[in-house]
């Protein structure tokens, strides 16, 4: 069994064995961070496969962790990346984002969302397809990816306060979402 420095090392000759293993070993942790911006599958599918295509064009970018058990976490993080800025440059040629507006705080506050700090992750990313699209994009990255909305601004060409106020609208949504749903299921129970 190689080594997982063995196979990065093998990716960088161009060796299509090592590039075959990365793409069946993370074929589908790039599916689920891909899927959670597009939600139609056979643009996913696209969407990995090209993120893979520029994973292994930019794999000389990549450095190791000097710790060994930190080397597939550190991969993982850096193909997460790329495969979430490929979904997003897939939506901006789209124009699925349509337009998204100048929105400033005073006009929309920012309320204390408590419901969504007691939902787990599987239940978010549950909710999530039912959020308008521009709020699902800047949910995912500023909760999910860890941008800041300063990053986030820069990315989708936005305001700063745009982002804050979509990611409200975001939560606002996925807590009434929530609502609906254990409404719901306290309903069948």
């Amino acid at each position: 069994m190689l080594k997982f420095e063995e196979i990065i090392a093998g990716c960088l000759n161009q060796n299509s064995k090592s590039k075959e293993m990365v793409y069946k070993s993370f074929y589908g942790y790039l599916m689920a961070v891909v899927l959670r911006y597009v939600n139609e599958r056979n643009d996913a599918e696209e969407l990995v496969n090209d993120s893979f295509i520029k994973i292994f064009k930019a794999i000389v970018q990549f450095n190791l962790p000097k710790n060994t058990e930190e080397h597939q976490r550190a991969f993982k993080a850096w193909i997460a990346k790329i495969a979430s800025r490929t979904a997003i440059d897939f939506l901006r040629t789209k124009r699925s984002l349509l337009s998204i507006d100048e929105i400033t705080e005073h006009q929309e506050p920012l309320t204390e969302v408590t419901v969504i700090a007691a939902l787990n992750v599987k239940d978010i990313l549950k909710l999530l397809d039912a959020l308008p699209e521009t709020q699902k994009l800047i949910f995912n990255l500023f909760e999910i990816e860890g941008f800041s909305h300063d990053e986030i601004s820069k990315i989708l060409n936005i305001p700063e306060s745009s982002s804050r106020v979509y990611l409200a609208r975001a939560k606002n949504k996925l807590r009434t979402l929530y609502s609906k749903t254990l409404i719901n299921s306290y309903a069948t129970n």
